[in-house]
């Protein structure tokens, strides 16, 4: 009984951990957006490999869509610089983000830094997706 609880109480915490909730030198930002994907703005999003843009967050939000179901949602300001000195990050292809600043690119799937010498991940927000409604739900 005792290992058992043990072991619940180590799969807890690493559940409860997130990867990158605080390895970047962004200031906290609440986001708390509901977006419903059939309106034109976002009718990329509703395909996997899609890719948008949407209001929120320092400089605004990046989403993608994984596979149809699963969404990644990331912030456009550079992790690893100011936000008010350079401007919001886009998408490189279809797989990277970049910042236009420096070139520094992050991998779309997991915010991590593909460029040398960078250690912040760009900063990922929650993205529930509700296949019923098409409305895609964003939070930190």
């Amino acid at each position: 009984m005792k290992n058992i609880f043990i072991v619940l109480i180590f799969s807890f915490l690493f559940i409860s951990c997130e990867e990158n909730e605080t390895n970047d030198n962004l200031p906290a930002q609440t986001v708390n957006l509901s977006l419903n994907l059939r309106n034109p703005e976002f009718i990329s999003l509703r395909t996997p490999g899609g890719i948008g843009y949407a209001q929120g967050g320092f400089q605004g939000l990046i989403i993608y869509n994984v596979n149809g179901r699963t969404f990644k949602v990331f912030e456009r300001a550079c992790p690893h610089l100011n936000p008010n000195t350079c401007g919001g990050m886009t998408v490189k292809g279809s797989t990277r983000l970049e910042c236009p600043c420096d070139n520094a690119e992050f991998n779309i799937l997991n915010g991590s830094p593909l460029t040398e010498g960078i250690n912040y991940f760009a900063r990922e927000y929650r993205a529930t997706y509700n296949e019923a409604t098409d409305i895609l739900r964003i939070t930190n």
